[in-house]
């Protein structure tokens, strides 16, 4: 027997062995492909990129070079300087033109501003001036983001169990279908709704309300405000301020958008990451085995090989058998004597 113990602990263990080595593998595979499709896209942005550079410099300055001649009064130096400070106020928000003349530190603009750095997107396009501001918002962002991603987990949570588990579950008593086939079209039906409410509506909205924005603009503007990226170089309100007669409206208007769009694309996020599928593919990644899913994902699997689905009444009355089952203990001399 204990030679039959030994073999059967080092079998165990040789699997275990064998198991953490592949997903060692795997891991080591999904941070080569991660880093080949790094590169990749910086191949291609650099490719598309690259030209267009080019030529708005070569534009720039030939422009200089016109503005020169045609101004000989006007040294080369003082040029140089003139442009440097206007580029260098432009980076802080601040405009040299004289159609822009709005402030970008009122109370609705400072909320824009609030929103977007707990949030993390960031725009970039207004940006503390003083000491004093840059100070407080490094205290401000310290307890503000994690305040900001404890509600935006709250939150989440709550809306899921409107949205999707309740549906799903609902569903599933009532179709007698998987609930992996149901997560998998819920997620999808989910996503589209999604997309559709919060970045095609709001990117065909935004095209006719800034009159420098094509429907590519603007939905590029939504997709990169609502996945936090905020590179900042579409801001709405900039154009559309000049002719509104609420611009602060409109502001105010675009900082709800945003966060009600924000919470919306991470319920969807967090719907996708609870698919069954999902979790079995993250489970070939880590160092426990694939066979220790946690017993909900085990439960939906199983049920999907087998095709048997336990109706709720039986699970309460199993349920209500394991809580009514009387407890006996074993008389100590029994124990004794199994261990003599």
């Amino acid at each position: 027997r204990l030679q039959c113990f030994q073999t059967s602990d080092m079998a165990r263990c040789c699997a275990q062995l064998a198991e953490r080595r592949r997903s060692l593998l795997n891991f080591a595979l999904l941070v080569a492909a991660y880093i080949v499709y790094l590169l990749t896209g910086a191949w291609i942005f650099s490719a598309i990129e690259l030209p267009y550079e080019r030529e708005l410099r070569l534009e720039l300055l030939d422009a200089r070079r016109d503005f020169l001649g045609n101004n000989t009064c006007v040294s080369d130096a003082r040029l140089e300087e003139l442009l440097a400070r206007a580029l260098e106020a432009n980076n802080y928000g601040v405009s040299v033109l004289r159609n822009d003349d709005s402030d970008n530190w009122n109370f609705v603009s400072s909320l824009f501003f609030s929103s977007t750095v707990l949030t993390t997107t960031g725009y970039g396009h207004t940006v503390p001036l003083s000491d004093g501001g840059k100070a407080f918002c490094i205290f401000y962002s310290l307890f503000g983001i994690p305040v900001t991603l404890f509600f935006l987990s709250v939150a989440v949570q709550r809306i899921m169990v409107l949205v999707t588990r309740r549906p799903i579950s609902y569903l599933h008593r009532r179709w007698a279908m998987s609930k992996s086939k149901l997560a998998a079209i819920h997620a999808t039906c989910l996503a589209i709704v999604t997309a559709s409410l919060f970045i095609l509506v709001p990117a065909w909205v935004f095209t006719s309300l800034e009159s420098d924005w094509d429907f590519l603009e603007s939905l590029y503007f939504c997709f990169m405000s609502l996945t936090t990226i905020g590179l900042g170089d579409y801001v709405p309100g900039q154009t559309h301020t000049q002719d509104s007669p609420h611009p602060q409206l409109y502001r105010l208007a675009i900082t709800l958008y945003l966060l009600l769009g924000l919470v919306c694309v991470l319920v969807v996020l967090e719907t996708c990451c609870e698919l069954p599928q999902m979790k079995r593919l993250a489970r070939r990644f880590n160092h426990e085995n694939v066979r220790e899913l946690d017993s909900e994902t085990a439960n939906i699997i199983d049920l999907d090989h087998t095709g048997a689905i336990p109706s709720v009444s039986e699970q309460a009355a199993s349920l209500r058998q394991d809580k009514s089952a009387p407890y006996t203990p074993v008389p100590g001399s029994a124990v004794n004597g199994n261990l003599r």
